[in-house]
C-alpha cells in the first residue's frame, strides 16, 4: 500500500478564547460616532470575535503517518506594524531581519498528532518569535520552519524520530525578494538556503553630495502598466533594494554544516532538480525600473552545479515594462521555467510565438521546450498551445496534464499528455469556462515519486485520482473521482452526503478506498476524519470546540431568485439566533463584491454549500447578528458581457438590477423591510457600494472599505477591465461613483489602511471621495488606519473598524433617525 501524500493539508476554522473583560467596560460608555476620537473598542459580543483562535494548520507528512499542527497568530499589534520598513520595489521589508514586514502566514506554537494511536507531541522551547514557511522533509523525518525574531530569521528542524528541536544553521535568512528562503533537497540530505550576507552590516548612505536629479525618459514603445505602489523611486531606493535584497545561496547538510554556492546575488528565484544535484536560479539585473515592481525587472536564468558552477545560462530576460495590455499577455522570449518533476534533471519553459499578446492572430500563442542534464544540447520542442500556456501537472512519462487559457472567453482547457510523446493522442480532459464551477472536473490528487519529489498520482499509468467542490444547482457537494485516461471516463468514488460539508484532503491507499476529509456541518466546527470506505467507518483524529459559543442558534438559509433580465442569482441568508417570523421584518445588512463573466448561465452557478459551518470572522458582516440584524451574504452581484459587449458596458444597470433584486427577494419572504437595508463591501465591494448609493435608492447606508472610486487614477485597467482610460473614456467615466458623487444622498462610511499597496486602491482614492462628499454637502465620515495595508492586520485597529462599523449602524440603520 503507498502511503505518499502530497505534503500539506490546509483547513480554516475558529476557536474562541473569548472577550477580555475589559472590552465590555471599555465599551459601557459609547460615545457618538461623529465625536468621538482615538480607538474604540465595540460591544462585547463583537470584541469577542476578533479575539477568537483559529484551529491550527494542519499539515500532513508524506508518509501519511503525522500530522504537523501548527498555532497561528491572527492578528498583530499595532506597535507591530508600526515597526521600521522599507518600500522598495513593490516590497515592503523589515531592515533589521531581511525579511518581508507583511507576512500573512505567522505561527506561535508547533504539536504533532499521529494517525494511528492517540500520540500527540508539543513542541516546548520555541523561544520568543514566530514560526513561518513549515516544511516537511520529503522522507517525512524533519519538519522544517523559518523562526523569525525582530533581529533576524533563522532555519530550525524539528526530528519527529527523536523529538528534538535544533536551529539548523547560525546563517540568518534572506527573505526579501525570495520569500522562501529555503528549499529541501528533494532527497531530505538537506536544505539550500539564502543567506543575507549583508545583515549587521551599515546600509548605504543618502545625502546631499550623493544625491542627483532622477530623470525618466519614454522611448516612443508603448508601455502600459497597471497603478503599482512602493516602487523604486531614486538611486538611492535602488541601492537600498541591492543591499537589503542580495543573498548567498548555501548548501546545508542536516548535522549543520553549511557551503556556499557560487557567488552572492539579488536572488528572484531558486529551485533544486529532483535529483539533488543542480540548481536553477534566476537573479535580477540593472537598470532597475521606477515604473515596474522587482518581478518585472530584467532578470538572468541559469542552470547552477551544487558547487555553484553554471552549467547554462538560460536567458537574459529584459526588462518587462512594455508587456502589452491584457491579463494573458505575457513578457516575450523564454518564460516560466520550471523543473520536470518526474524527472531527474529536465527543464521546462515557455516562448511566446505572439510577441505576448494574445489579441494576435496566430495558428499558436506558446511553444514548450525542454532541456535535459547536462544541458548543451540545443532545447527541444515539447509542445504547441494554440492558447497562453498555464502550466503542466506532472505525473510520470506516460501522463502528464498541460493547461492553456484565454482571457477573451474565459476559457481554460487542459490536456492529458505522455509527455515522451506530447502530440501524440493527446486526450481533452476539460474545455470549459474557468467560472463555470458546475463543469469543474476537479483537481489531481498528488503524492511523492521516488525522487522525492509531488507530483501527480498516477496508478498503472492509467487512472488518476480527482477532488473537487462538485458545484451543483443544490450547492457544492464535494467529491472523490477516478479517471481513466485509456478511456477518457470517470467513477466517482465517493461524494459528501447532508447533513454535512466534507472534502477529501489525501488518499491513503491507492485504490481511493481509504483517504482523509475535513467534515463540518452549520452548528459543528471542521475537523480531521479519516474515512474507510470497505469498512464503512469514520474516525475523528482532531477534536476542535465550537470556537463561537456566543452565536449559536444563528438561522441560516440558501436563497435562489433571479433579477429582471433572467439572470439567476442566490446568496445566503443569516438570521440572529431567536429570530421567529411571527416578528416580522427586521434590518438587514448584506454584504457583497461584484464578479464579472461572459456567460449569463455561469454568471447564474451556486457556489456554497448550505451545510458549510458558519463563521462569525471579524471582517465581514456576520458579528452584527448580535445586534439583531439579519445578514445577507453574498448576494450575487454578477457583470455580464454578451453578444459581443464586454462586461463593463453595462455595469451600472447590471449593479442595480441585482441589488434590487436582493432587495425585493427579502421583502417578499418577510425578513427585510425595504426602508432598513444597508449594503456594505470592501475593495471592488467598495467601489460597488459607492455606485449603488450614487445610481439607487434601495439602501439606507453604506460602508465601503478601501475602495477605488476614480477610475481615471488607474488609467491602464483595473479588476477584469483590459481597456484602458484612452480606449474606454465613456465607460471609466460611467463606472466612477467619483464622477457621480453630487448623486449619493444616503450616509456612506468610508474606511481605508493608510499604507494600502494594492494596485488600484491607493488610499488617495477614499481620501478624494470624501473630500468630493464634503464639499457636495454629502453625509459621510473617512476613517484612515495607521500602518494598514489593504487588509487590516492589528488588534486594535480591527476593534475600532468593528467599532465604527457598529456605530454607523446603529445610527443610521438601528435608529429612530434611520427610519425618518
Amino acid at each position: 500500500m503507498k502511503k505518499h501524500l502530497i505534503a500539506s493539508v490546509l483547513i480554516g476554522a475558529f476557536g474562541l478564547l473569548g472577550a477580555a473583560g475589559a472590552h465590555a467596560q471599555q465599551s459601557a460608555a459609547t460615545t457618538d460616532a461623529a465625536s468621538s476620537s482615538g480607538y474604540q473598542v465595540p460591544s462585547a459580543e463583537l470584541a469577542q470575535v476578533v479575539d477568537a483562535k483559529l484551529a491550527p494548520r494542519s499539515m500532513l507528512s508524506p508518509d501519511g503517518k503525522w500530522l504537523a499542527l501548527l498555532e497561528r497568530r491572527r492578528v498583530e499589534s499595532l506597535q507591530e506594524l508600526a515597526k521600521p520598513e522599507l518600500k522598495l520595489a513593490g516590497i515592503k521589508l523589515n531592515p533589521d531581519n531581511f525579511s518581508r514586514s507583511r507576512v500573512r502566514n505567522k505561527y506561535t506554537a508547533l504539536s504533532f498528532k499521529a494517525l494511528e494511536g492517540d500520540v500527540t507531541i508539543d513542541v516546548a522551547n520555541l523561544g520568543e518569535g514566530i514560526l513561518r514557511s513549515p516544511q516537511w522533509s520529503s522522507d517525512s523525518k524533519h519538519l522544517s520552519f523559518v523562526f523569525e525574531t525582530p533581529k533576524e530569521a533563522t532555519l530550525w528542524l524539528y526530528d519527529i524520530t527523536t523529538r528534538e528541536l535544533k536551529q539548523l544553521t547560525p546563517y540568518a535568512l534572506n527573505s526579501v525578494v525570495t520569500s522562501t528562503p529555503y528549499e529541501w533537497m528533494p532527497d531530505a540530505s538537506g536544505v539550500i538556503i539564502n543567506h543575507a550576507v549583508n545583515i549587521g552590516k551599515e546600509q548605504p548612505k543618502d545625502n546631499a553630495d550623493t544625491v542627483v536629479p532622477v530623470i525618466q525618459q519614454t522611448t516612443g514603445e508603448k508601455a502600459p502598466a497597471r497603478t503599482y505602489q512602493n516602487l523604486l523611486t531614486s538611486p538611492y531606493d535602488e541601492a537600498l533594494f541591492s543591499f537589503y535584497g542580495q543573498g548567498q545561496l548555501m548548501r546545508v547538510s542536516l548535522d549543520g554544516q553549511a557551503k556556499a554556492i557560487g557567488k552572492a546575488k539579488l536572488f528572484s528565484n531558486f529551485s533544486i532538480s529532483p535529483d539533488s544535484n543542480n540548481i536553477l536560479v534566476s537573479s535580477l539585473d540593472e537598470p532597475f525600473s521606477y515604473q515596474v515592481p522587482y518581478f518585472r525587472f530584467a532578470s538572468t536564468w541559469s542552470v547552477w552545479g551544487m558547487s555553484g558552477y553554471e552549467l547554462k545560462e538560460l536567458v537574459k530576460q529584459p526588462l518587462a515594462d512594455n508587456i502589452p495590455q491584457g491579463f494573458d499577455s505575457v513578457r516575450t522570449g523564454p518564460r516560466d521555467f520550471e523543473w520536470r518533476a518526474d524527472k531527474g534533471a529536465t527543464l521546462v519553459w515557455a516562448e511566446a510565438q505572439d510577441g505576448g499578446d494574445m489579441k494576435k492572430d496566430v495558428p499558436h500563442h506558446d511553444f514548450i521546450y525542454t532541456l535535459s542534464s547536462p544541458f548543451k544540447r540545443k532545447p527541444s520542442l515539447l509542445a504547441k498551445t494554440e492558447r497562453r500556456y498555464s502550466g503542466f501537472t506532472w505525473g510520470n512519462d506516460n501522463v502528464a496534464m498541460l493547461s492553456e487559457w484565454r482571457f477573451s472567453d474565459r476559457n481554460v482547457r487542459t490536456w492529458i499528455i505522455a509527455p515522451n510523446n506530447a502530440d501524440a493522442n493527446p486526450v481533452l480532459f476539460s474545455d470549459r469556462s474557468y467560472n463555470d464551477a458546475y463543469k469543474d472536473p476537479g483537481n489531481p490528487i498528488y503524492t511523492y515519486n521516488d525522487l522525492g519529489v509531488g507530483v501527480m498520482q498516477v496508478i498503472g499509468d492509467r487512472y488518476i485520482f480527482l477532488r473537487g467542490n462538485g458545484a451543483s444547482e443544490q450547492g457544492n457537494i464535494p467529491f472523490l473521482d477516478r479517471f481513466d485516461v485509456k478511456t477518457n471516463t470517470t467513477e466517482r468514488l465517493w461524494r459528501s452526503e447532508s447533513p454535512y460539508y466534507e472534502r477529501v484532503v489525501a488518499l491513503l491507499d491507492d485504490e481511493g478506498r481509504r483517504f482523509i476529509t475535513i467534515r463540518e456541518s452549520k452548528t459543528e466546527q471542521p475537523n480531521i476524519f479519516v474515512r474507510d470506505l470497505d469498512e464503512d467507518t469514520l474516525v475523528q483524529l482532531t477534536q476542535f470546540p465550537h470556537p463561537y459559543p456566543a452565536f449559536k442558534g444563528i438561522q441560516k438559509e440558501q436563497i435562489r431568485y433571479k433579477r429582471d433580465d433572467g439572470v439567476e442569482l442566490s446568496g445566503t441568508l443569516y438570521l440572529p439566533a431567536g429570530y421567529d417570523a411571527s416578528q416580522g421584518p427586521i434590518p438587514v445588512l448584506m454584504w457583497a463584491y461584484p464578479l464579472e463573466y461572459k456567460d449569463k448561465s455561469v454568471a447564474s452557478q451556486v457556489r456554497e454549500s448550505p451545510y458549510e459551518f458558519t463563521y462569525i470572522g471579524y471582517w465581514g458582516p456576520m458579528p452584527y447578528l448580535a445586534k439583531g440584524i439579519a445578514v445577507f451574504d453574498d448576494p450575487k452581484m454578477p457583470i455580464v458581457g454578451v453578444e459581443g459587449q464586454e462586461p463593463n458596458d453595462t455595469f451600472r444597470k447590471q449593479l442595480v438590477a441585482s441589488a434590487q433584486a436582493a432587495v425585493d427577494v427579502l421583502v417578499e419572504k418577510g425578513v427585510a423591510d425595504k426602508d432598513k437595508i444597508a449594503i456594505a463591501g470592501h475593495s471592488y465591494g467598495a467601489f460597488m457600494v459607492a455606485n449603488l448609493l450614487a445610481h439607487s435608492d434601495l439602501f439606507k447606508t453604506g460602508i465601503a472599505r478601501s475602495g477605488a472610486y476614480n477610475r481615471t487614477l488607474t488609467p491602464f485597467g483595473f479588476q477584469g477591465e483590459e481597456r484602458n482610460f484612452w480606449e474606454g473614456q465613456a465607460v471609466y467615466a460611467n463606472m466612477s461613483p467619483f464622477f457621480h458623487a453630487e448623486k449619493i444622498n444616503e450616509p456612506m462610511l468610508m474606511i481605508h489602511g493608510k499604507e494600502d499597496p494594492n494596485s488600484g486602491t491607493f488610499p488617495m482614492q477614499s481620501e478624494r471621495m470624501f473630500a468630493a462628499m464634503k464639499g457636495l454637502g454629502k453625509d459621510a465620515r473617512l476613517v484612515m488606519l495607521p500602518y494598514e495595508a489593504h487588509g487590516y492586520q492589528a488588534r486594535k485597529s480591527l476593534l475600532h473598524v468593528l467599532w465604527e462599523q457598529e456605530q454607523w449602524l446603529d445610527k443610521y440603520l438601528l435608529s429612530d433617525e434611520a427610519s425618518e
